[in-house]
Formats: C-alpha cells, structure tokens, sequence
C-alpha cells in the first residue's frame, strides 16, 4: 500500500511539473515577443541579438516537455483524463516552441529595419504584440483551471490580429505603390506582422486544444460565440 501511495504521488508530482514547465514557456515566449517588439520600436539592435540567442532556452524547456510527457505515457500508461491532459501538453509545447520561433524572426527583421530609416510609426504592431501576448496567457491560463469560457474567448480574440494584420498590409501597399524605394523596408514590416498574425493563431491554437482536452470537442473549425456559456 505505501507503495503505491508513494508511485501516485510521484506520478501527480510528474504532471504538475509538466503544467510549471509549460506556464514556464509560455511566459518566456511571451517575454521573447514583448522584447523582440521593444528591440524595433526603440531600434535597440543588442536587444535583438539577445532575444534571437534566448531562442534556445525555449527550444531546451520544449525538448524537456516532450521528454517528460513520452515518459508519462510509456511508464505510466495514463487513461482517460490524464492521457488527455499529457496528449494535449504535447500539442501546446509544440505551438508555444513555434511562437519562440516567431519572435526571433520578428527580432530578426528588427535587426534589418533598425538600418534604416524607419519608414512609418509603429502604432499597430505593438498593437498585434500585446494581444498575441494576452493570448498565450490566457490560453494557458484556461489549461490549468480548465476554463472551456476562457478558451473560446481567446480563439475570438484572434480576428482582432488578423484585422490589424490585413490593415498594415494595405498601408504598407500604398507605400510600395506610391514610392518603390520605399519596397524593402515595407516587405520586412510586413514580415514582422505576418508573424505577429502567426503567432495569434498558434495561442488560438492552444485554445482549441485546451476546449478538446475538457469537452472533447473539437472545435478548430467552428464558431465560437455560441460555444460560450454565461
């Protein structure tokens, strides 16, 4: 009997530890966009370099998830609702290791427009950061107090990025349009939108998974205000 006391509470430990390290990226993949948009707004190309290099504490933590979540189900042969839980915490690694991805790009295109003059305000940009950011937090705030609710607000917020996103596109087209010289730094604000875009629809994503993990539906490809209940 001690024994088995002992394996379960070793095995919650696993999957607690499995939660930490998943709010442990996101709240570096977070801090990763927050800074990537800093490094261009305030044209600080050292910051850039070192969100770039920070890229591979995130791509660390993703492989030790992966690790842990392969053990737990080899090992421990979970059923039911903790085999959906570690299925789902794979899934969510994987997104937020893109999103990593992402704000390296964006620190990345940051390096190239930081040359230049800079071509426009960025007003909408740390626009499409912020709520990216709210998302991943939220997203995995619905993980880990099961909030289906919270979840399908975050897919909704993800039209707002998209609008901003297709807004920046348009503007940045009249530029193009109106002065070809002003192409190439057009084409690298452009790049830094479509991965704020991008990393939206990962933390929607998330969202749809985290639903999947407590309802078991599926919902990637239906609609959301009437999933919501009061």
């Amino acid at each position: 009997m001690e024994t088995k006391v002992h394996t379960s509470s070793q095995y919650e430990k696993e999957l607690k530890e499995v939660k930490e390290n998943l709010v442990l990226m996101g709240a570096l993949t977070e801090k990763a966009i927050r800074e990537s948009m800093r490094s261009l707004l305030e044209r600080d190309s050292d910051l850039a370099r070192r969100v770039i290099a920070a890229d591979s504490e995130i791509d660390d933590i993703d492989e030790e998830i992966e690790e842990m979540c392969v053990r737990l189900l080899a090992l421990r042969q979970p059923t039911a609702r903790d085999l959906r839980f570690i299925t789902t915490a794979i899934k969510i690694n994987g997104h937020l290791e893109r999103i990593g991805d992402m704000a390296a790009k964006i620190s990345e295109k940051a390096l190239a427009l930081n040359e230049k003059p800079q071509l426009k305000p960025y007003i909408d940009l740390p626009r499409m950061a912020e709520i990216a950011q709210e998302m991943i937090r939220k997203s995995l705030d619905a993980l880990i107090n099961e909030d289906r609710n919270l979840a399908y607000r975050v897919r909704m917020e993800d039209e707002k990025v998209d609008n901003l996103n297709e807004q920046i596109f348009r503007e940045l087209l009249t530029f193009m349009m109106e002065d070809p010289r002003t192409t190439h730094r057009a084409l690298l604000i452009m790049q830094v939108s479509k991965s704020l875009e991008r990393i939206s629809d990962h933390a929607a994503s998330i969202a749809d998974t985290v639903i999947y993990m407590i309802t078991g539906k599926n919902v990637r490809h239906t609609g959301t205000e009437t999933d919501i209940t009061g």
